[in-house]
């Protein structure tokens, strides 16, 4: 399929959609051999590869390893989630072994491979094609918190020389490119510098919150960012939410209702979502897009606003993510279409009845 992929975002390619969108569990396809490469395939995205400007979600569902195989993204760097299985990354500086809770950053123009030690496997890609990823600036937090620059990781070289015939697939403005050599792309002795892969364990995010009342913004969750050319917006920011500890009195303590001046793409990599009990499942994702009004379910509402609000644990044994992004997201057909969209998400939302009684002092 040509169009698994796409590197351009516009009426010829995608469609656009203010509708709330879920996704179900993408499919793995567990009676073929597709590896890395092949299961990719493109939701949507803005811009184009070719001006540097925009960024896209992909999702991949693989079931063998790339064998005798390399990829190089000439389009831009690559923030890998594996949502299940694990993926051992050989990159030419060495290898990366990254696990669900795990992420990877593969910059552009690195060439590595997929192996999958777990069997078939599943996750999300975030591309962004102009800038890098890097941490949030943490203003009044100070020096240390959310993700730490000790814990992210990156790969120590290891050697490989074979004259084996191999494929090296660039991708180049959306499109596949093979060119064949007889050796391996993995034969580097040592590297030196920063332009290099990197993994980072989720689980040792620093979470911040309040330790009073009412909700500090989602942007405090936010692990890696792309940083666009507005102060206050981005490319794209990668944000978690993970298991910690929720303490404010008189709030509703669910992610409020709003709108968003940004695009959320939000996928769950285990257990389950702390606004959405039932619908949104690991491996499946959803969409709300710029200005659309979306929030909480109707069983999370009911809980929320009568349960005692007393000092609790929050997302334990699960791990939710955003991709969010100052963009407005044109989605493939192969989205739009896919026999895993739910149509009735809708339905999350219509039973939420009207509490407000404005004669109550």
């Amino acid at each position: 399929d040509g169009h698994s992929i796409i590197g351009t975002f516009d009426a010829r390619t995608t469609e656009p959609t203010p509708t709330q969108i879920r996704w179900l569990p993408f499919a793995i396809p567990e009676d073929q051999q597709v590896d890395f490469v092949d299961g990719l395939r493109t939701i949507g995205g803005a811009g184009d590869t070719a001006l540097k400007n925009g960024l896209a979600v992909h999702i991949y569902a693989a079931t063998t390893s790339m064998n005798q195989r390399a990829f190089s993204n000439s389009d831009g760097d690559l923030l890998i989630v594996p949502q299940q299985g694990r993926l051992d990354i050989t990159t030419e500086f060495g290898p990366l072994m990254v696990a669900p809770n795990e992420i990877a950053v593969v910059q552009r123009g690195i060439r590595f491979s997929v192996a999958l030690p777990d069997g078939p496997s599943r996750g999300y890609v975030l591309e962004v094609f102009d800038g890098h990823f890097e941490l949030p600036d943490l203003g009044p937090i100070g020096a240390n918190g959310l993700a730490n620059p000790r814990d992210f990781q990156t790969p120590t070289a290891k050697y490989e020389h074979t004259n084996d015939k191999w494929s090296i697939i660039n991708k180049y403005q959306g499109e596949l490119f093979i060119a064949i050599q007889e050796h391996s792309p993995y034969d580097v002795v040592a590297w030196h510098g920063n332009y290099a892969p990197y993994k980072y364990d989720l689980a040792n995010f620093v979470v911040v919150n309040s330790v009073s009342f009412d909700h500090i913004d989602p942007s405090i969750f936010t692990v890696l960012t792309c940083k666009s050319a507005h102060p206050g917006t981005a490319v794209a920011d990668f944000v978690i939410f993970p298991p910690r500890f929720e303490v404010q009195q008189h709030t509703f303590r669910p992610p409020y209702f709003h709108r968003n001046c940004m695009s959320e793409f939000m996928g769950l990599i285990r257990g389950e979502y702390e606004a959405k009990k039932g619908g949104f499942l690991p491996g499946g994702a959803s969409l709300h897009s710029m200005m659309t009004p979306h929030g909480p379910d109707a069983h999370t509402v009911e809980h929320a606003t009568t349960r005692d609000l007393m000092p609790g644990r929050v997302a334990d044994n699960t791990q939710s993510f955003m991709f969010e992004s100052m963009f407005q997201l044109r989605l493939t057909k192969w989205a739009t279409d896919n026999k895993q969209r739910d149509h009735d998400y809708f339905k999350a939302w219509q039973s939420i009845p009207i509490t407000f009684n404005p004669s109550q002092r």
